[in-house]
This record gives structure tokens, sequence and C-alpha cells, in this order.
């Protein structure tokens, strides 16, 4: 039985957190904002906005939109309110104030009570939040303090039963120690500093609700907004509406007043954010609409969440909960004879991203690994990079001047298009042709887009069978792309002409996956009949199928190794050779239906995505799982990005692509298989990095445990006494014991190191010539007297004990002579460097007889027959011949060394043999596999 995923969810939750052995935590991309309003701040003449993205901020700057900062921590919960003043960020979440610089955390306030933060307010030396049950809270400065960090005072004279909810907090200028605090049904004045109430309006003056105050420029006024789309002017001195009521929206809508705002450059313009996402402009002194842009953000993700316009500019700053950041502003005036004409507000620069979670994602090749293509529910198509927020685009669904919509209807230009099923990229011809390829859902054609320009093509690659268009692929030459329907059949394009050259009619259902290898000799394609079909591409020629018995959802395909991996229905992967067209390998283990998969850029690995809530990775070699991860919200797909240092996740909450981390580029990964009660229960990815590591960090980090994993090549048995055993240590080692005096060569100096003419003043004094000779005399008579005494000393040790002289090579090559066991001096010099066992070969003594060239001769045997370092001590008997071949060739009387060489000639031959004869059994096995 399946278990449910808030099961799964609340368990991995309740699990202390285990880190995985392959992937950490990095970062969220593509997260701008949401439904929470932002906060304007000022440094000197310039301006920076603070846009929450859950239980973290952002912070950029409103010059050019550029990510400034990010906090550095999460908050325990989601954030509420922000409040920005100079240096400082203000985030509320519960009943609680982070207060945060360059967004490093630098105190926490607490306010009484359990009710939410709902508003935030800094001016002067006062903090003053309201909450959810309409409390007032104020903070002040102490002495010395930068920012007001003590409890000052606690309001509870409004009642949210009674009053309504609070909707509105500002401080007027010249009203010192004074705010003005809305709710749905009245407005108050407080006094802050006494806790005294100044005022209070009478009930439903306004005859609709409260939801939204600003102060205006001018003394004593502010702008109330109602909940039916209105807008009133009200002096709070004399306690009456000024003018008539402003329509900013229709009653009938259902849209209210969010957010306002005046502009203070000159004009008296107010600007009026709607719930349905338009932003409504009046001339305050013609008293007349001046402009209403429309859809500004999506009325679906609840419209306008803030209007600011900048102090002393015409630029508007706007956020809502689709994830954007947009700023417009107003040109000048246009001066005709009669009046100015004011033109409408443009878009002057925006940061944004999906406004629903993203359902596809593609890596371009490796010369653009930094970007990553994105399409999601909410009809979004977007280019994020993972270097720089600003070079983040989407593509723009414009069609060019020479481009003709198919199907009669033209849909108007702010209509997206639909929802994007399938993506296909290819760099190879970028600049020449469209080189992007999508499929949308319910269409029986495929769309063609250009990565150079980011927008859409030209082509439109219909179906040949009539079908809807259900998967989509292109050659890694970048010449054509495959269009795989729903009714079975697949059409090749030629992307320049987008002309029909080729079309396949295999499979009876839907096709689910098409794959071209590098050379474009083969294509292979799958589909929900469970078939997968094998095609000569070049030549057009059907080659075979292979069943598997059940419906196949997706296909991934590995070039380098010509694999392709299947996601099946009985929740199995089945990895094919393309070549053979044979299985060789059937992973299990996903308990729920298979999202998504991919393989690593080395071909060693397949990650996969489920139903289950679990991301795993396969190791195609060994055939198991060998790590795991618990999500805590279910993933909907998997890349791996082209060099393989990332890996990208999408999952069914949350806007943004989730990044992690490959620790495989910097350290080994154990290829044992687990179970799944040794999954890990990490984080996932947050926008602040909390609790994750970039990839330097996560290769210097042990894990807790993970050392017990391994076994140091020293500790390593053999797994057979009768097998040659290779080094377990760097090839590098091996290399270099071969070739070293050609290092040596190459490393000398060209030039000999020349001495300066004149050396600068300050070295060449010494302590001679800075007035040290005084204590020099006093010390050098007992620092003489200590230095002859240890000398004698020395000198009566060494006499009385002459091994004192022999290195450790020496003295270990000695006793294993001796004793005839050469085991210590064989694990000494198999440790030892290259450059030190080259000096301790050219020092053995060369000099009748030669006792020392026949016990190293004699190790070197006793290592051969212990089946152990094989290609280590062929290497050293080989720097053995070449610095001392002379001396035995003239030294051929002795025949004692004579019989070592001998012996350790048969030794070797034996164990070539052996190789040899194990070798080729080994090729006639492999032969016989593949040909059967």
């Amino acid at each position: 039985m399946v278990e449910p995923v808030e099961k799964r969810r609340k368990l991995v939750d309740s699990k202390v957190p285990k880190s995985s052995k392959v992937f950490s935590p990095f970062r969220v991309l593509g997260n701008v904002s949401n439904e929470i309003p932002f906060a304007i701040g000022s440094l000197g003449s310039t301006f920076y906005a603070v846009t929450s993205v859950g239980r973290s901020f952002q912070i950029y700057d409103v010059s050019t939109l550029h990510l400034l900062f990010v906090s550095q921590t999460q908050a325990p919960s989601k954030l509420t309110a922000l409040a920005a003043h100079f240096h400082y960020v203000f985030a509320g979440y519960n009943n609680k104030i982070g207060v945060y610089k360059r967004g490093r955390l630098e105190h926490t306030l607490e306010t009484p009570g359990q009710s939410t933060i709902k508003q935030i307010l800094v001016f002067g030396d006062f903090l003053i939040t309201t909450t959810t049950d309409g409390d007032i809270h104020t903070f002040k400065k102490k002495n010395g303090s930068k920012y007001p960090i003590e409890l000052h005072s606690s309001l509870y004279t409004i009642n949210s039963k009674i009053h309504g909810d609070i909707v509105g907090l500002i401080h007027p200028p010249t009203y010192l120690n004074k705010v003005v605090v809305a709710t749905t049904q009245n407005i108050f004045i407080l006094n802050i500093n006494t806790g005294k109430l100044l005022y209070q309006s009478p009930e439903n003056q306004f005859g609709e609700d409260i939801t939204s105050i600003e102060y205006a420029p001018a003394l004593d006024i502010i702008a109330i907004g109602t909940a039916k789309g209105g807008v009133f002017l009200y002096n709070i001195k004399k306690g009456r509406i000024l003018g008539s009521r402003i329509m900013a929206a229709n009653e009938d809508s259902g849209s209210k007043v969010v957010s306002l705002s005046f502009r203070t450059d000159g004009s008296q313009h107010l600007v009026a954010g709607l719930s349905n996402g338009d932003l409504f402009f009046y001339e305050l002194e013609k008293q007349t609409r001046i402009h209403v842009v429309k859809s500004a953000h999506k009325e679906s993700s609840g419209g306008i969440a803030n209007v600011k316009f900048l102090n002393g500019q015409s630029i508007l700053v706007t956020n809502g909960g689709d994830n954007s950041l947009k700023e417009f502003v107003f040109d000048p005036s246009l001066s005709t004879t009669n009046s100015a004409v004011i033109s409408p507000p443009r878009l002057l620069r925006s940061r944004g991203g999906h406004s629903a979670p993203p359902i596809k994602i593609e890596f371009p090749q490796e010369d653009k690994s930094h970007f990553i293509l994105s399409a999601s529910s909410d009809r979004s198509f977007w280019s994020f990079s993972l270097r720089k927020d600003a070079q983040s685009q989407e593509m723009s669904q414009r069609l060019p001047k020479t481009g003709k919509r198919v199907g009669g209807q033209v849909q108007s230009m702010r209509e997206k298009l639909p929802e994007i099923i399938a993506i296909s990229s290819n760099q190879a011809r970028e600049g020449d042709w469209e080189n992007i390829i999508t499929g949308h859902k319910d269409e029986t054609f495929a769309r063609t887009w250009d990565s150079q320009t980011k927008r859409i093509g030209k082509h439109q690659l219909n179906t040949v069978d009539g079908g809807l268009v259900k998967s989509v692929s292109m050659s890694h030459c970048g010449n054509f792309a495959m269009v795989g329907s729903s009714n079975g059949g697949i059409g090749s394009y030629n992307l320049q002409s987008g002309l029909l050259r080729k079309k396949y009619m295999l499979h009876k259902k839907e096709v689910t996956g098409i794959a071209i290898d590098g050379m474009n000799q083969k294509m292979v394609s799958c589909g929900l009949d469970g078939i997968v079909g094998f095609y000569n591409f070049a030549k057009s020629t059907y080659l075979g199928k292979l069943d598997l018995e059940s419906p196949i959802t997706s296909m991934i395909y590995h070039k380098g190794s010509d694999l392709i991996a299947c996601a099946l229905d009985d929740l199995s992967v089945v990895v094919i050779d393309v070549v053979t067209q044979k299985i060789v390998r059937i992973l299990y283990g996903h308990s729920n239906r298979i999202t998504g998969l991919d393989f690593s850029p080395n071909g060693r690995w397949i990650v996969s995505v489920s139903l289950d809530g679990t991301l795993r990775t396969w190791d195609l070699p060994t055939g198991g799982c060998i790590d795991g991860i618990n999500l805590p919200s279910v993933a909907t797909s998997v890349k791996f990005s082209p060099i393989g240092d990332f890996l990208a996740t999408t999952h069914v909450t949350g806007n943004g692509i989730f990044l992690w981390t490959n620790k495989s580029q910097f350290k080994h990964i154990s290829t044992r298989h687990i179970e799944e009660d040794e999954f890990s229960n990490i984080l996932m990815p947050n926008i602040s990095g909390e609790g994750g590591s970039n990839l330097i960090e996560g290769a210097l980090d042990e894990e807790e445990g993970e050392g017990e994993e391994f076994i140091k090549d020293g500790e390593l048995k053999q797994i057979d006494s009768d097998l040659v055993t290779l080094s377990l240590g760097s090839k590098s080692k091996y290399r270099t014991l071969l070739h070293i005096d050609v290092i040596k060569q190459r490393s000398k100096p060209s030039e000999a190191v020349e001495k300066p003419k004149q050396a600068p003043f300050f070295l060449s004094l010494t302590g001679h010539d800075v007035g040290d000779r005084a204590i020099e005399a006093e010390t050098g008579i007992a620092d003489k007297m200590a230095v002859e005494e240890e000398s004698d000393s020395k000198l009566l040790q060494y006499k009385s004990n002459g091994d004192n002289f022999e290195s450790e090579f020496t003295r270990l090559l000695r006793q294993g002579g001796d004793d005839d066991d050469y085991t210590k001096f064989l694990n000494y010099l198999v440790d030892l460097p290259p450059s030190t066992t080259d000096l301790e070969i050219r020092s053995l003594n060369s000099f009748p007889p030669l006792n020392e060239m026949t016990n190293f001769v004699n190790a070197l045997t006793q290592g051969l027959k212990t089946n152990k370092h094989y290609e280590i001590y062929q290497a050293l008997f080989s720097m053995f011949l070449k610095n001392h071949g002379d001396v035995i060739y003239n030294n051929d009387g002795e025949i004692e060394l004579l019989g070592s060489l001998e012996q350790f000639h048969e030794t070797n031959q034996t164990k070539k043999d052996a190789l040899d004869d194990i070798t080729r059994y080994c090729n006639g096995i492999v032969d016989l596999i593949t040909t059967v």
C-alpha cells in the first residue's frame, strides 16, 4: 500500500536531520516576491526595496533592480510584515520582529501576547507594530542604541471585534509622536508616547469598509481606500471628507483598493493599486482619471500587494503575489498650446519569475550551463541564470512580424500560450535558426523558440497524424526536430525551413519519449504501449523493437554511453543499451509513479523522483540505490546540469527551482547500497542558503558517520590472495616513478638565479649594525659552551651506536635481510613519495659485496609473491635497473645478486602468465554475453 504524502512529510519532519552523502541543498532560483507588501528604504539619494520570499527577504537596488542582499538566516515561520529604516530591515513573523543589517540578524524583538504581527512602522525613536488581535505595541530606542530595542508601551484601545481588523498604519508628517490607525470601520489617531486616543472617526462615516490608507503631501490630508473600489480624501484634523468619492474601480467588479500612494515630484497624482491587478492613476488638481494600467499583476495571485512612488521622482514601484517586482515611470509631459498631455506610465524595469510551480525544466548544453529553461502551469516560459539574478528573462510570446498563427482565430497579445508539457533544446545552431522546441497542452503542433533573442519562433510543427503533441526532441546537430503524437505518430522536421522530412508510425498509443544519438545514426522512441522502437535515422529504416510489457511514461538518453532509461508504470526504471538493443539494468524501489529521472553527465548514475516523496540516486555499474532523500514536498521533475555541479528539482509547492550541489565533484562517494530506513531527511534548499552548502564546503565538510563507509587504502584487505591486486593509490605516483628522470630534467631552472647588484638597505643591516653587539658579547660565551657540550654528547652517542647514521629505508632493508622478512620494509617503501624513493634507490651501496642490492631485489620478489601493488613493484624494479644496471653488468661474479635477479624474473613471469590467462578468459565471457 502506498504511503500518503502527508504522512511521509510528518515523518520526515519528526526525524533528526540526516544529511545525504551525494547532494547538499544550495539555494532556490526564481523567487522575487510574494503577497507581503514590500518596504522602501533610502540611503542618501539611493533607494532600495525589501521583498518577502516566504521565511526570507531580499533587498534590491531600486535604480537597477539588481539583487543586493539576501537574509542569511530563515525566520522560524513565514514573514508577515516588512519595514526599512536606513541600514536596518525589520521583518515580522509570529509575535516577533527580526532586526537585520545587510541581511545579517542583529537582534530580535518580541511583542507581548501570541497574536501575529500585521504592520510595522518605524520613525524617529519609535517602532510601532499592530497585530491581528488589534493590539498596538511600541518600541523605543535606548540610550546609545541604533534602533528601537526596548518595549515602551502596549495599547489595547482598538477592539477588533467592534472596530474591525487593522488595515493601515501611518505617521503623517509634522504629527509629533502620533500615528493614524485605520480599521475596516474607523480611523484612529493615537499618541504613542502618552498612549492616549486623540481622535476616532464616526461609525460608518464612509459607507464602505476601509482597506488601506496613505498620507498626502498636503498637511492633515490622508487618502482612504475602500473595499468597493472607492477612494476618499480625508482631513484628519477636521474629521471630514474632502470632495466626492473617487471611483478607482466599478462596484460590480468586486475589486478593492489594496494600496495608495501620492506622487511628490511636483505632479499632483494619486495611484491606487487594486486587487484585480490594475493600477488606477488620478489627477487631483483636475479631479479626473489619467490612466489605468491593466493587469500590472495577476488577479489570480491576489493582484497588487503594494504601490509606492519614490520620493521626489516620477517612478512607481509595485509588487504582487505573482512573484514579480516592477517599476513604472512617467515620461515628461507633452505641452500643447492649451494644456499639457500626460503620457501614460510605461514599464521601466522588472524582476520576476513563475507565479505557479514549474513543471518542466531543461539545461542547455555545456557552453551555457549557467542558464536553465523553465516552464510553469501559469503558462510562462523563463530562462533563469544560476550566476546573476539580473540575467533571468521571460521568453517573449509575441510572434515575429513574419509569423502567422494557425487555426483561424487570432489570440490576444495579453493571452499567453497554453501550458508547456515538453521542452527540448540544442545550442549547436544558435543564431542560425530557432533552437528550442516546446510541446503545449491540448495543441496539435509544437512551437519553436530562439534562445538568442529570447522570443518565440516562426515555425509550428504539426503532428503527422493529427493527434496532440506529447513529446518533442532535437538532434544533436541542431538541424532536426521530432514531434511525438498522442496517436503514436512521429514526425521529423527540418528546423531551418520548418518542413516535414520523415514520419514514423510504429506506436499504437501516445509517444512519451524520443531521442537521437550523437551521430544522427540511430533514433529511439517509446510510448504508452510499452514498446521501445529503434530506427536508422539516416536511412529512415526500422531496426527493431523491444516490448517492456508496461506503459512507458518518460525516457531519457545519454549520448556518451548510448544508454536510455525508461520510467514504467510498474514503478521500475529500465536501462537499455541502444547499440545491442538489450536491457542492461532494471531498478526497483519507488512505491508510487515516477515523475522525473535523469542521467549524470558521466553516465554512471541515474537520479529519479517519484510521487512517494523520495529522490533516489542509482549506481548503474552495481545496479542499486546508493543514496536517497525523503523530500518534504513531492518533486515533479529533476535535471543534472551539463557539467554535473548542480542538480535541479521542481516541486508541487514553491514557485522556484531548487538547486542541490553535487558532492561527488570533490570527494569519493561510496557505492554501498542502502535501504529506505537509511534515507536522509535534510532541509530543502531555500533562498538564504541556510542548512546547505556550496561545492567546496560540501567537499570539505565530512558528514557524521561517513568515514565508517570508507576503508583507507592501506587497510583494505584482498578479496582473495590468489588474485593479483593493483595499488589503490593515485595513478600519478606510478607514472612519476617511471618518468622521474624526465620530470627532474623539466623542473630544472632555465637560468641560474642572479643576486641583486645592490640589496635594499633593510636587508643589508644585521644585528651588528643595529646595536646588538653588546647583547651578543654577554651571551656569546655561555652559548659557545652549551654548543660544545651538546656536540660532545652527540658524538659519544654516534660512536656508541653507528646505526644512527642510517636512513629509515636502509635500516628496514637491513633488518629485513637479517630476518628474511621484508614486510615492514615493503609497507614503508610503498608509502614513500616518488622523489624520496628515487633518492633512496640511487643511494644503494654499489661496492662489492652488493648486499644492499641483493636485499632490495629479494624484497621486491617477496612483494610480488603477496600479489599486492603489482604495478608499483614493476616500476621500482625498472628504477633499480635504470640506476644500477651498469653496476650489475660489471659485477657478474656476484652469484647471490644474480640468483636474486633470476628469482625475481621467474616470479614476475608467473604473475604475468596468470594475468594474461584471466584477461583472455574475461574477454571471452564479455564477447559471449554481448553476442547472445
